[in-house]
């Protein structure tokens, strides 16, 4: 069920700072994004949300038809950083403990041991997560918002940094079962892959047809370095204006009539972290409002519960986002 990803020979560890300069920031997501730009050909958008996820300690997933590159990417992703790095394949047979790992009685030394499960590392790729139950789905809930799983009442934290790069279907293909409002939440950001266009796949035909594209991919950063930038994102600076503006955006989502589940206290807080992502690839270290407006439907659009017919549109919810955008007053 679980698998490890194949590593890159490790280079020697250096000593890596508490925080970064924007600039050493910038520079390195630029690398991360040519490296995956190596496997992912014409997807530059796609490609950006993702290191704005990795950033901000957040989690990606990503929904799309078979075959169009969910996992390419996630793996490209991971290859970029020399971490650790976990693959699950989600079935409907898998296991909580097959997840979080579990406790073993030790013949010997007449205790148990636990054992850890493919949580712990700094990327997890999460394949056909909507294939697995609602039970092994929950198991997810606790690592992802807390970094940490508990089993048999003891508690393990999971390496920092730590993301959950998850692929999923379309719910209306066979075999899916709807993810959790509660785990839908906890996913900082929602991409569809989408078809290439011509242009790409012709060259995607041609580089990817004699080896893996992935073989070629080099760590361009440690997960020490992604530690630091992360840190140096969340020091950007706030006003309490835009608080006000995104508390105004997410209540404008959950006062609408047309909405079922609005915009949660979690979704306003991740959308303030990517806003301050932004910022800092800007060049900027201070958020302005069209940070907040250009992330808005990415980071909310999932977690928006329709009523009536438009209950898993995800169309219907960045309509209604697009809406609070141009009826909340943009602060000074």
């Amino acid at each position: 069920m679980t698998e490890s990803a194949t590593q890159p020979h490790r280079s020697r560890r250096r000593a890596v700072p508490t925080t970064l300069s924007g600039d050493e920031v910038r520079n390195s997501t630029l690398a991360i994004a040519a490296e995956v730009e190596k496997v992912i050909s014409g997807k530059s958008e796609v490609i950006h949300t993702a290191i704005v996820c990795l950033l901000c300690d957040g989690h990606l997933l990503i929904e799309d038809v078979p075959g169009v590159g969910k996992t390419k990417l996630a793996k490209a992703l991971a290859a970029a950083i020399d971490g650790s790095v976990q693959r699950i394949q989600f079935t409907p047979d898998l296991l909580p403990s097959d997840l979080t790992g579990v406790s073993v009685f030790n013949q010997r030394q007449r205790a148990f041991e636990f054992t850890a499960g493919p949580l712990f590392g700094n990327i997890v790729i999460g394949d056909e997560i909507n294939r697995a139950t609602p039970k092994t789905q929950s198991a997810l809930l606790e690592a992802m918002e807390e970094r940490q799983v508990t089993v048999d009442g003891e508690t393990h934290d999971l390496p920092r940094p730590f993301m959950v790069v998850a692929t999923q279907n379309p719910i209306e293909m066979e075999g899916t079962f709807i993810l959790p409002e509660a785990q839908r939440d906890r996913f900082m950001a929602q991409v569809e892959m989408g078809y290439p266009d011509q242009d790409a796949e012709v060259r995607m035909l041609a580089e990817h047809g004699p080896s893996d594209p992935l073989d070629v991919v080099q760590p361009v950063c440690t997960a020490e370095d992604v530690a630091a930038m992360i840190r140096t994102v969340r020091a950007s600076h706030v006003a309490e204006s835009i608080h006000r503006y995104v508390v105004r955006l997410a209540d404008f989502t959950r006062q609408h009539t047309s909405v079922r589940l609005g915009a949660s206290p979690r979704a306003a807080l991740q959308l303030l972290r990517a806003a301050k992502t932004a910022a800092v690839l800007s060049g900027r270290d201070y958020v302005t409002p069209d940070d907040v407006q250009r992330l808005a439907p990415t980071v909310w659009s999932h977690r928006l519960l329709m009523g009536g017919h438009d209950m898993r549109t995800r169309h219907a919810a960045s309509d209604i986002i697009d809406e609070a955008i141009s009826s909340v007053g943009i602060p000074n």
